[in-house]
């Protein structure tokens, strides 16, 4: 008696159903965004270009820390960050010329005068403070330059600011400016 043969599996489709399976998975899986920071680094200056060093006035500047068990402190102030984004607004616009908040000048822009906010805000981290609580600050800091941006613009030509033409645009930045200065992350647990 001979051995029988075992009969072999057809796999001529085999290559098929992959590639079916392979569809099916690329149009039903969603790809989790990305989230991140936009930010524009100041532009390198010129080798003949002499840098000056720029003081800033006590009054000019707030500093939002944020430590490693992730509390959040403006200026002194202990604060949640769902108050933040206001208080930067009040900080940068100081709208009752509060001698203790920043104080603006005149700047001709356009052929127009505009008083703008001296005003920095300087982020300080610990090595220690967690992604998540420093993109929730990073977050609310730019929604209030943002929001002071759209005010500014609807009262200047009744839009939005995402509505305005690109020169508009550049008018109210230089009225409005993004000045947010970060620190290197310290390791305040430790004794220098």
């Amino acid at each position: 008696m001979g051995k029988k043969k075992t009969p072999a599996i057809n796999s001529s489709s085999t290559a098929d159903i992959a590639f079916l399976l392979l569809c099916y998975f690329l149009m039903t899986t969603t790809m989790g965004e990305q989230a991140g920071l936009q930010r524009r680094l100041p532009p390198i200056p010129d080798k003949d270009q002499k840098v000056e060093d720029q003081k800033v006035n006590r009054r000019n500047i707030v500093i939002v820390r944020i430590n490693s068990a992730d509390r959040l402190f403006a200026g002194n102030e202990a604060m949640d960050v769902s108050l933040l984004k206001d208080k930067m607004k009040e900080f940068l616009a100081n709208p009752l010329d509060n001698p203790e908040l920043p104080e603006k000048e005149p700047k001709e822009i356009e052929g127009k005068t505009y008083m703008v906010s001296k005003g920095v805000i300087s982020l300080q981290n610990d090595r220690g403070t967690s992604y998540q609580a420093y993109i929730a600050v990073q977050n609310e800091l730019v929604k209030a330059v943002n929001e002071l941006r759209d005010e500014f613009a609807m009262r200047e030509y009744g839009k939005t600011f995402a509505r305005l033409s690109e020169d508009e645009q550049s008018i109210v930045k230089k009225v409005i400016p993004q000045n947010i200065s970060e620190a290197e992350p310290k390791d305040v647990g430790k004794k220098r």
